[in-house]
């Protein structure tokens, strides 16, 4: 399928003025010094190089691959050295049984999140992660040295499967987890019938307590990515449910969360929108859905109702090279914003992970 844009602009709920509301925004930003982002984000990429390891399958494989998204040349010119894990990377998943020969790799699933993060395994797991210098064959190489010392920044994304079934409602808040109260996805992997909103918003928040107590490293997480229209596997309201997901991670996952070592960025919304069909992006258009750093301002703009991959052809949901060249090229000057926010040297965004607290004007969609 073919998808066009609409036009986005700063729009107050209720249709006021466009005039007005830029006016508004500009007077509430100069008693809101919060609200204006552009003079306090450091946008500078790191001094030196810097080691950071993606956890993904087939469609990371894609987006960091020099022949279609290229992610890992633009990670290296921005001096992040790139290692990953990939199917039948690492320790095995489950040990003290025979039959199961997977390793810890082979799990990406939304709900195995659990075991990567929280999990009895997790010290053996996370141990050779932060150590590995593994990298793909058929992913290119880095082009910058390997830096000493262990990987520090930490990407993970679940493949775009975990949304082929979710039930719930997409307002559903995230359930509240605990030892004596677990998720019920944890170690579940997707397909399951307890993939509700609920769960998969609480299995995002059950894994702060991790990320807390580890605040030498920077966790990003990469939003699952949308299907095909015709994936034969997707149910319809279950893609609705997916962006409704993503956008409560952008918006509000880390709400109560102090720390400026995690972050989000919206993978999925990036690929929902192309220039004109799945062989053309549309990076640097005013209209359609970004994820992107624009007048040194984070945007996280839905200008087009879509909940589909823009960028696959037929039933294939992988998505072609044009989408994965618009979401590294939204994606690392963004991660240049978080990681010198994590160091203290720049200020915290917001829609990556957050909101303000005080919104006097919303990003919402002004039809054409």
């Amino acid at each position: 399928m073919d998808f066009k844009g609409r036009r986005f602009w700063w729009l107050i709920p209720g249709g006021l003025p466009l005039t007005f509301v830029l006016l508004l925004g500009i007077w509430w930003q100069s008693l809101h010094p919060a609200w204006a982002q552009s003079s306090n984000l450091n946008t500078t990429p790191p001094s030196t190089p810097v080691r950071l390891v993606f956890i993904h399958h087939s469609v990371g494989e894609g987006w960091l691959a020099d022949y279609s998204g290229n992610l890992i040349g633009w990670l290296n010119a921005h001096n992040y050295f790139v290692s990953d894990t990939y199917y039948g990377w690492g320790p095995p998943y489950n040990p003290d049984d025979p039959a199961d020969t997977s390793t810890i790799g082979d799990h990406t699933d939304i709900g195995y999140w659990y075991d990567w993060f929280l999990g009895g395994r997790r010290d053996i797991f996370l141990a050779e992660l932060y150590s590995t210098n593994h990298l793909t064959t058929g992913e290119g190489s880095n082009s910058i040295p390997q830096p000493a010392g262990d990987n520090t920044m930490v990407l993970f994304k679940s493949c775009f499967i975990s949304g082929y079934l979710i039930t719930g409602n997409p307002s559903d808040p995230p359930r509240q987890s605990s030892s004596g109260n677990p998720n019920p996805i944890w170690s579940v992997s997707s397909g399951n019938p307890e993939y509700t909103v609920s769960n998969i918003k609480g299995m995002y928040r059950d894994l702060l307590a991790y990320f807390a107590a580890h605040q030498d490293k920077l966790f990003i997480l990469i939003t699952t990515p949308p299907s095909s229209y015709d994936d034969p596997e997707l149910t319809r309201s279950s893609a609705e449910r997916l962006r409704a997901i993503n956008t409560w991670l952008v918006h509000h996952w880390l709400d109560s969360y102090p720390y400026n070592n995690v972050a989000v960025f919206d993978y999925y919304n990036v690929l929902t929108s192309n220039g004109g069909n799945f062989a053309i992006n549309d990076l640097g258009a005013d209209s359609g859905n970004h994820h992107r750093l624009r007048n040194v301002m984070v945007q996280h703009v839905v200008g087009l109702n879509n909940n589909y991959s823009a960028y696959c052809e037929a039933s294939d949901s992988h998505p072609d090279g044009a989408g994965h060249q618009k979401a590294a090229a939204e994606f690392v000057p963004l991660l240049n914003v978080v990681y010198n926010a994590w160091k203290g040297a720049g200020a915290r965004p917001f829609f990556m992970g957050r909101s303000p607290e005080t919104e006097p004007a919303r990003q919402l969609l002004l039809l054409d």
